[in-house]
C-alpha cells in the first residue's frame, strides 16, 4: 500500500538524482572516467578557474569538508597546482573566492610554481663536506692467489 508507494517515490527521486549527475558530468563516458577515477560523481556550482586551468566547484548540499572541490586542468592531480589564493578557499580558511574577494597585491610575491619533486626542476642536495666514514673496498684479487 502506503509504503510501497514511498519507496517506489524514493527510487524514482533516486533515479532523477543519478540522471542528473552523469548529465552534469558531461555524459555517461565522462561520468565513468570520473566515477573510476574519483570514486565518485559530484554535482555542483562552477566557482571559478584559475591560472592554469583548475575549476573550482560548490554545493552546499553535501557535507561540510565534502562540499568544495577542485578539478585538476592537467593530468596530475596534486595539491600543489593549487595557487595560494584558491588554497585559501578550498581548504576553508575563508568563504570568499578569489574572485569574489581578490588578494591584496603584494610586490614581494612570486607567482605560484606547482611543486617539482619527481621532475628534473627538482632540487637535489648536495654535500661539500668530506664524508666521516671511509668505505670499505674488498682487496683485489691478483692472478698468483
Amino acid at each position: 500500500g502506503q509504503a510501497g508507494f514511498v519507496l517506489f517515490i524514493l527510487v524514482c527521486d533516486s533515479m532523477a538524482f543519478v540522471w542528473r549527475s552523469i548529465r552534469n558530468a558531461g555524459g555517461v563516458k565522462s561520468a565513468f572516467k570520473t566515477l573510476l577515477k574519483l570514486g565518485d560523481i559530484r554535482v555542483g556550482t562552477l566557482v571559478g578557474t584559475d591560472s592554469f586551468g583548475n575549476k573550482y566547484y560548490e554545493n552546499n548540499e553535501y557535507f561540510f569538508g565534502r562540499n568544495r572541490w577542485v578539478f585538476y586542468a592537467n593530468k596530475d592531480d596534486n595539491a600543489s597546482n593549487i595557487p595560494p589564493e584558491w588554497h585559501h578557499w578550498i581548504h576553508y580558511i575563508g568563504d570568499h573566492t578569489p574572485i569574489q574577494q581578490p588578494p591584496v597585491p603584494r610586490k614581494f610575491l612570486m607567482p605560484h610554481e606547482p611543486n617539482p619533486t619527481g621532475t628534473s626542476k627538482e632540487y637535489v642536495p648536495y654535500s661539500t663536506t668530506r664524508p666521516k666514514v671511509v668505505s670499505w673496498e674488498p682487496p683485489k684479487v691478483t692472478a698468483s692467489d
